[in-house]
């Protein structure tokens, strides 16, 4: 599978533009007052997912919905991830955007925040008659739920994992770690043999250090938002997490050219033996070539110092714009939709994990031990961008979901900033940039 390559683009390029700057300009767009599409017909735009058989394999399932009862047809429209925030922004002010689409994981909650969203709560009522409300695993559509409605359906998952190299810990004479305490005991043996324990990617632009943070972060049973919605980050919990990572970094556990790698140097140490163990994506293994792609396995989800469990998960989803041709049309080619998209799992063609368990229960998925585990074992303990103080999104995640601010912090929490000071420093940015 190819998930990483495409879900490091959606939220680095979410991040490049900025997520205060992503979120102002879908916000700019105006009420479309429910006015309909032209022409007559569908439009449904999906972004580049997967590998090269992605897109095509999704638009030949898109076009071969044959509508009931005089509703509208489906066409087809890939949006790249290079500036997609503004090509949807601006189709959606003038009215010529999609009636269905997926897009950045927070951008339905930002249109929803505007009044252009349809929301999904009659799709779902009429999915509790055909199986498929009871298909989606545990979580998912709990953290689509807005005090005024689901304004999305989850569509593919995003999350950061615990992998180690089995060879390698076996040459280091290490146990797969269980909790913290094992994790820095399995490192220590790493080093003796001249590999890291700790793998991180902290590059303002191509890395993804500050996931793995706040992962462990939730892990310790913290994150960035309370129950109001709002940062609040000086907690011991997220203390306590950091301190666990800046052990890590001080023992000699990290390399200490993380701060500057990329996603492509981490493979690379990886791939060269240089990584031992760490958190990365769920297709790390499609990354690495060779040998040591067979060495990488997925470990279990760690208990923290404070015996809790939890990890970071993006809940990548789609959405129904009010500005349609028919809100019956859209309804009824999502059903369509869902009940048919199953090859883009089976024929492996990238998309990411699966949201409904039946796909995840086919045999072309449980043919990789990797996947099965992170389905099993981690999706059920994993927690969005709002936590710890709830499983929904909202619209202000997109001031975390891979913008400037948290890319600073990473670099602060690899360079050996305090705790307390790192997380004051992001408190302070994001308190600002919210109330600005």
């Amino acid at each position: 599978m190819e998930t990483s390559r495409a879900q490091i683009s959606r939220r680095g390029l979410l991040g490049m533009a900025g997520g205060a700057a992503a979120a102002t300009t879908l916000a700019a767009c105006g009420p479309s007052g429910g006015a309909s599409s032209a022409g007559g017909t569908l439009k449904f735009w999906n972004m580049p997912w997967g590998g090269t058989k992605f897109n095509p394999m999704d638009k030949q399932i898109t076009l071969a919905y044959k509508p009931k009862g005089g509703l509208p047809s489906a066409t087809y429209q890939v949006v790249q991830w290079s500036g997609f925030t503004q090509t949807f922004a601006t189709a959606v002010a003038s009215k010529t955007g999609p009636a269905v689409s997926s897009g950045g994981g927070t951008q339905a909650f930002q249109f929803d925040k505007q009044g252009l969203i349809a929301h999904a709560d009659n799709l779902l009522d009429s999915w509790k008659s055909n199986g498929l409300y009871d298909d989606f695993l545990p979580g998912l559509l709990d953290a689509m739920k807005t005090p005024d409605g689901y304004v999305a359906v989850p569509y593919n998952v995003d999350m950061r994992v615990l992998w180690y190299n089995k060879e390698l810990l076996d040459k280091a004479g290490a146990t797969p770690p269980t909790d913290w305490q094992s994790y820095l005991d399995a490192a220590a043996a790493l080093k003796k043999i001249g590999v890291y324990g700790f793998a991180a990617n902290g590059n303002a632009s191509g890395g993804n250090a500050f996931q793995m943070i706040v992962g462990y972060m939730i892990n310790n049973g913290g994150g960035i938002f309370d129950e109001q919605q709002q940062p609040n980050l000086v907690t011991q919990a997220n203390i306590e997490a950091l301190q666990f990572i800046q052990e890590n970094i001080s023992k000699g556990y990290a390399d200490p050219g993380s701060i500057s790698y990329t996603a492509t140097n981490s493979n690379s140490q990886w791939q060269a033996g240089k990584f031992g163990m760490g958190v990365d994506v769920p297709g790390l293994v499609a990354n690495i070539s060779g040998s040591v792609a067979s060495q990488l396995v997925v470990g279990d989800p760690l208990t923290s110092s404070s015996g809790k469990k939890g990890a970071l998960y993006f809940p990548n989803n789609i959405m129904m714009y009010k500005n349609t041709p028919s809100q019956k049309g859209s309804e009824a080619f999502l059903t369509y939709y869902y009940q048919n998209m199953k090859p883009l799992w089976t024929k492996k063609t990238g998309i990411g994990l699966p949201v409904l368990k039946s796909i995840a229960a086919t045999p072309e998925f449980t043919s990789d031990p990797n996947q099965v585990k992170i389905v099993r074992d981690w999706q059920p303990i994993a927690k969005t961008w709002a936590a710890p103080g709830g499983t929904a999104l909202f619209a202000n995640v997109a001031y975390v979901d891979s913008t400037p601010a948290m890319s600073v912090f990473g670099q602060d929490v690899l360079s050996g900033k305090s705790p307390k000071e790192a997380l004051t420093k992001l408190q302070n940015t994001l308190t600002s940039q919210i109330k600005g």
